[in-house]
């Protein structure tokens, strides 16, 4: 029997924001809008449908954090920060600066893949954070995401398209767009090669370490870099699920 939901799962990145309702077991099917569009009157929409106990939120536009708040109500609404139980440690200078999604990536991959894990988040940034054999967050790598890198191309040449990113035919393109469309995605795969590799000799020599691949670009990008072990597309929103139950 599917229990019903108890919380509304928010997860607000740069470029778009997922929302999902959830029980303490399951995340139900998410939703995704444009964070450009997220407004009050849309949660409150949403809202009207499911009755929740509770929103938890991770956010890392702190301009639409008020919108949440408009949005909500009356309800509770916890926003993920170091401050709450997680299930893993942070040994990690300033934890005030980690970005909530990332906490969110890290309480799930200890769950659902234990630990030692790095999670590669394919976002408007890619991030790679890792839990050390100890289940501590010991920091990460952040680099520029796939879909920022061919657009500054676009933006900043008179001559090259605007490209939508797929699988390319071959190395050598016969086309504008499929040099460029090589050259992001095969150039994409050596950035997170050559990242995972350093990762893996400094911090855990030859011990072996999950590799799990998470958001947009995760299954693109993933499905012939045999560095990663696991895709898991709504890992942040399962985070969320796993920090809600700890901290009820």
């Amino acid at each position: 029997m599917t229990r019903a939901p108890r919380y509304l799962l928010v997860d607000v990145s740069n470029s778009f924001t997922k929302l999902a309702f959830a029980s303490e077991t399951e995340i139900k099917k998410p939703r995704r809008i444009a964070t450009s569009r997220l407004t009050s009157a849309y949660l409150r929409a949403m809202l009207r449908q499911r009755d929740v106990e509770r929103i938890i939120v991770c956010s890392v536009v702190p301009q639409k954090n008020s919108t949440l708040k408009q949005g909500v109500g009356k309800r509770k609404i916890v926003w993920l920060s170091p401050r709450l139980q997680l299930g893993v440690g942070i040994d990690y200078p300033n934890r005030k600066t980690i970005g909530a999604d990332r906490l969110a990536n890290a309480a799930a991959v200890a769950v659902f893949y234990g630990s030692p894990a790095i999670v590669v988040d394919f976002g408007t940034a890619v991030t790679f954070d890792i839990i050390s054999a100890q289940n501590n967050y010991i920091g990460g790598v952040i680099a520029p995401g796939l879909e920022s890198m061919t657009n500054f191309l676009y933006q900043r040449t008179a001559l090259l398209p605007k490209l939508s990113l797929k699988e390319p035919r071959r190395a050598v393109g016969k086309s504008t767009v499929e040099a460029m469309r090589a050259g992001a995605i095969y150039g994409y795969r050596g950035l997170v090669r050559e990242i995972l590799e350093r990762i893996k000799a400094q911090e855990f020599g030859r011990r072996k370490v999950t590799v799990v691949a998470t958001g947009g670009y995760a299954r693109l990008i993933a499905r012939k870099l045999p560095e990663i072990d696991a895709v898991h597309p709504h890992l942040t929103l399962e985070g969320l699920r796993i920090v809600a139950n700890l901290n009820r």
